[in-house]
């Protein structure tokens, strides 16, 4: 298995404007690694950007004693943070998920940050849920991927106020930063790192209209990445700027000709190509 390619591209994600990075997250495609592909991403990634970025080893999965397993394991590997996707597929009630993230958090002395993204998982966190989590003392953070701003200001309300809420869409990146929340795990930060993070830090130093801007013209291609599955649009973008990721794994497949166009249409439109 070839790993050099991975500490490549995280070093390039620092260089543009990434404080940190999610390994073995949707856009790497994790639920087709193994468990042995992961741990060796985590260290490689550790070995290369290991105290100039935050690196997060993704760990979840639906079954808990493999996410607690899993979490151990990384945990070894030298990562910061652990973040853990709600368990996809079994639709466990909010009981099932306090159990299980508890379960991941005892586990590990690193901090951890939940996932909350219902259009993969087929299940919802609630905002009461993870109230009750935040009073984990090392569950810090929140991914939220709901594409719900009600409910994501609903997080930030019910949450302790040094509680750190993500956004998980870029394209909500700029509405959740205006309810509280600190930031984004981005996908599009492959691409144009610098201007997400200078968008967020012009909104958090009171610069709105100038944020506002900077989120209307990454738009498109915000809305180009997602023309279906992440990651086959990032892969492909990045593919085309040289900067050679490979292709997806089944049962993600390349993207269409049409879907191609409407990228290169996009990047053309930032000067990217």
């Amino acid at each position: 298995m070839i790993t050099k390619p991975a500490g490549k591209l995280a070093r390039r994600l620092v260089e543009n404007g990434s404080d940190g990075m999610v390994v073995a997250g949707t856009t790497g495609e994790s639920p087709t690694l193994s468990v042995e592909e992961k741990l060796k991403l985590f260290a490689t990634v550790v070995e290369a950007v290991g105290g100039k970025a935050v690196v997060i080893a993704g760990t979840g999965t639906n079954n808990t004693q493999q996410s607690v397993e899993l979490t151990k394991e990384a945990e070894k590997t030298g990562v910061d943070g652990i973040m853990a996707v709600a368990p996809y597929y079994n639709k466990p009630p909010q009981e099932g998920l306090y159990r299980h993230y508890r379960a991941i958090a005892e586990a590990t002395s690193l901090p951890v940050m939940v996932y909350n993204v219902p259009g993969r998982t087929a299940v919802n966190i609630c905002p009461s849920t993870m109230a009750r989590l935040a009073e984990i003392d090392n569950i810090i953070a929140l991914k939220e991927a709901s594409g719900n701003l009600n409910q994501a200001a609903e997080m930030v309300r019910v949450l302790p106020k040094n509680f750190l809420v993500y956004s998980g869409d870029d394209s909500m990146t700029l509405p959740i930063l205006s309810v509280g929340g600190v930031g984004v795990v981005s996908v599009a930060s492959h691409l144009v790192g610098r201007q997400i993070a200078s968008m967020i830090n012009d909104y958090l130093q009171g610069e709105v209209e100038k944020a506002a801007r900077a989120h209307n013209e990454l738009l498109p291609l915000f809305k180009a990445l997602f023309l279906t599955t992440n990651p086959i649009m990032v892969k492909a973008a990045l593919n085309l700027l040289g900067v050679n990721v490979g292709p997806t794994r089944l049962p993600l497949v390349e993207a269409t000709a049409a879907e191609l166009d409407a990228l290169k249409e996009a990047l053309r439109g930032l000067g990217l190509l």
